[in-house]
């Protein structure tokens, strides 16, 4: 059992007049970390992906639900996107039900935001939660034990399934890839070309740490510029990859219109890969250093409610930064090095242009850039 970062925090926003809703990709740990929270009180479970709980919780009116809740002070609907209307019900509850806590979790993004921000506006705490964080792995596993560990990590990525059956890496993340992955995407995208998708996590797979540009993904993939586009949107809501924007004030000697595209676990992108190579035979050992790197520095930002802006940087004459940050006005730009063997500087174009603060992030320090201050 890793100890995750949102316990205390989700602890701290309980009986607050409030729910609480926990979003994020299937298999990372939310109904685990909520059952723990609430286990040993009064609480009353329902699953959305069981048919009836759909049924009962389909738009009932307020006489319906007193029945439903009866005594219990806590309710928890785990997967609620797939229950219709949810977010009408969740509404009622919480104004008409004040003495109960109402907890929520979904894997995706695709409806339930869109269900829930009209009717529980100003009524809800929202989290999202991602795969194990470096952080969390560290405090569980010991700094020895953990940086021995690193290269593979790497590789296989921090699901918790993917942790705890270690030499069972390569099934359980074909399973979370395969059952998972595609099919909540599928299911709740409206994708009829499964194989159209396929391709395109394979492409932007390969283009880790690069910039993509949509016009080429579509002559690759054998679709059209706007299905790339709202078949990215579709696996960033569904917590697959993200998306880094171009800091940009100049625009014309400055690059603005590209996108780099990065995935959420090392893990799965290498499943969609196929490619389980040890780090050191491995030509894209930057790039998955890079994508680590970033996600862990996500993850780091969204958990502590930080408003620090992300972006990369890069000049029509290829000058470029891999990670820009931007928080009260002040600029910092990061570069990544696996093993830095040699004194790296920041473009002074960059620099002296924004008067940014400059870092190196190699092997030997990366854990300020990835880790709470304590």
């Amino acid at each position: 059992m890793y100890s995750r970062i949102l316990k205390d925090i989700i602890i701290k926003r309980l009986w607050k007049n409030k729910a609480i809703l926990l979003i994020g990709p299937r298999q990372v740990g939310k109904t685990t970390l909520i059952k723990e929270i609430i286990d040993g009180k009064d609480y009353l479970f329902f699953d959305g992906d069981d048919p009836t709980v759909r049924k009962l919780l389909t738009l009932p009116n307020t006489e319906e639900l007193k029945s439903i809740i009866g005594k219990h002070k806590i309710i928890f609907i785990d997967e609620a996107q797939r229950i219709e209307g949810i977010g009408i019900t969740l509404k009622i509850v919480t104004d008409q039900f004040k003495e109960v806590q109402l907890i929520i979790s979904g894997s995706s993004s695709f409806d339930l935001k869109n269900e829930l921000n009209e009717p529980l506006t100003g009524r809800k705490w929202e989290y999202e939660m991602f795969p194990i964080s470096w952080s969390e792995f560290q405090d569980k596993q010991g700094y020895l034990i953990a940086e021995q560990q690193l290269e593979t990590r790497l590789i296989y990525g921090f699901y918790p399934d993917v942790l705890n059956n270690q030499g069972d890496e390569f099934e359980i993340l074909q399973t979370l890839v395969n059952s998972y992955l595609y099919r909540d995407i599928l299911a709740f995208s409206g994708i009829r070309k499964p194989e159209v998708l396929e391709k395109l996590l394979t492409a932007l797979a390969l283009q880790v740490g690069s910039e993509v540009n949509y016009n080429e993904l579509a002559l690759t993939v054998g679709i059209d510029k706007n299905t790339v586009s709202k078949y990215i949107d579709i696996l960033e809501k569904g917590y697959v990859i993200f998306k880094l924007g171009t800091f940009s004030r100049n625009k014309r000697k400055e690059i603005s219109t590209n996108k780099k595209i990065y995935f959420y676990d090392n893990g799965v992108r290498n499943m969609i890969l196929g490619d389980f190579k040890p780090i050191e035979s491995r030509l894209d050992k930057g790039a998955l250093w890079e994508n680590f790197l970033i996600s862990e520095r996500i993850k780091l930002l969204k958990y502590s409610k930080d408003v620090t802006k992300f972006y990369f940087w890069r000049t029509k004459q290829q000058q470029e930064v891999d990670f820009v940050e931007e928080k009260e006005g002040v600029i910092s730009g990061y570069e990544f090095k696996w093993s830095n063997t040699k004194k790296v500087r920041l473009p002074k174009t960059f620099t002296l242009t924004y008067n940014a603060t400059e870092k190196v992030i190699d092997r030997s320090n990366f854990r300020e850039f990835v880790m709470p201050i304590k």
